[in-house]
């Protein structure tokens, strides 16, 4: 841990105990279900695995998280104290979503975070009963985060990153800034359509249910309404989406 504060105020401690580096991202990612090692690495891939573990020790130490051995892994949760941060985190999420929105530096876009984040909050209960597998292909990521298959089928939503070989319910084309910006309520489907940075294959009705099926961000909301109180009345027009050709196997 960093040199203390020194002080007996709470926020201070409070701060100590907290505001580490990825500290508040860890618990992020428990708010948000992951409870095993490689799910909580996968939602701060950029963070070492070392470190991570240091982290979750650390929150361990401090009683908000507690960890017992599920068969031969362990398994981490929240303690009454970690689900008490609930509103911190996510009041720092709507904040950050309201003031710190916009243009996302380049280094800030991550394929691997992004379709972590799709998987885990795409809304099952708005798909059909027969299996959908959306190919995702996002030609400006870096090697070997191009191309990801997310898979719904019995109420389940799988990752893949290999090639399931199913038959594809819908091929998405588009830039990782473009699909990330949707996801995150910088922008609406129409407009990166429309500026042909994401274009969707399939059929006509599976195109448009597309956006219903998943949703956006856990902040997208605050970030769009942030962002229309910036933009003059019609600035983006809305339109019906084009006509999509059928999807076709990878």
């Amino acid at each position: 841990m960093d040199e203390s504060y020194g002080q007996f105020c709470t926020v201070a401690r409070g701060a100590e105990a907290l505001c580490e580096r990825w500290t508040p991202l860890v618990i992020r990612e428990l708010l948000c279900g992951s409870k095993r090692f490689n799910d909580l690495h996968r939602g701060v891939p950029r963070m070492s695995t070392s470190l991570l573990a240091q982290r979750l020790r650390h929150l361990e130490d401090i009683g908000v998280i507690r960890r017992k051995a599920v068969g031969k892994v362990w398994e981490y949760s929240l303690t009454e104290a970690g689900n008490e941060l609930r509103p911190i985190i996510m009041g720092l999420g709507n904040w950050g979503a309201r003031w710190m929105g916009s243009r996302f530096r380049d280094d800030e876009l991550d394929a691997g975070l992004l379709m972590w984040d799709v998987r885990r909050s795409v809304r099952l209960d708005t798909f059909p009963s027969r299996p959908v597998i959306i190919h995702f292909r996002l030609h400006d990521a870096r090697p070997g985060e191009k191309t990801w298959w997310l898979v719904v089928e019995h109420g389940i939503a799988d990752l893949c990153r290999d090639d399931p070989g199913r038959d594809l319910t819908l091929i998405v084309h588009s830039t990782l800034r473009a699909l990330t910006e949707v996801w995150t309520g910088d922008r609406m489907p129409q407009e990166v359509i429309q500026t042909h940075e994401l274009r969707v294959e399939g059929t006509s009705a599976d195109a448009h249910s597309l956006w219903r099926w998943m949703g956006t961000g856990t902040f997208a909301s605050a970030r769009s309404a942030a962002r229309l109180k910036q933009i003059p009345a019609g600035a983006i027009p809305v339109q019906p989406l084009p006509p999509q050709k059928p999807a076709t196997p990878a």
